[in-house]
């Protein structure tokens, strides 16, 4: 089990961004949440298991259909007690 923080920036909001970033952690099984920054960015929490996570930050670097992601940050964080994957507000 690993768990990371993604910051994808870009025209990602207002494109359906993180309700497809919920749809996708949930079809690979991942735990987390997903809101808007007030810098115009996404902020993502997710852990899971290692080749899991590797599909879910493959799918961040496109990210949805009207998306145009521009840069992606990724770090490792400690894992968390997420129970399912939130989108916050």
């Amino acid at each position: 089990m690993i768990a990371k923080r993604i910051q994808v920036q870009g025209k990602v909001q207002g494109v359906f961004f993180r309700a497809s970033t919920k749809s996708t952690a949930e079809d690979l099984d991942l735990k987390g949440w997903v809101r808007n920054e007030p810098d115009g960015s996404v902020l993502i929490e997710v852990q899971g298991e290692a080749s899991q996570m590797n599909k879910f930050t493959e799918w961040c670097e496109s990210g949805p259909t009207y998306a145009s992601v521009t840069d992606i940050k990724i770090e490792d964080i400690s894992i968390q007690s997420f129970t399912g994957f939130q989108i916050l507000h």
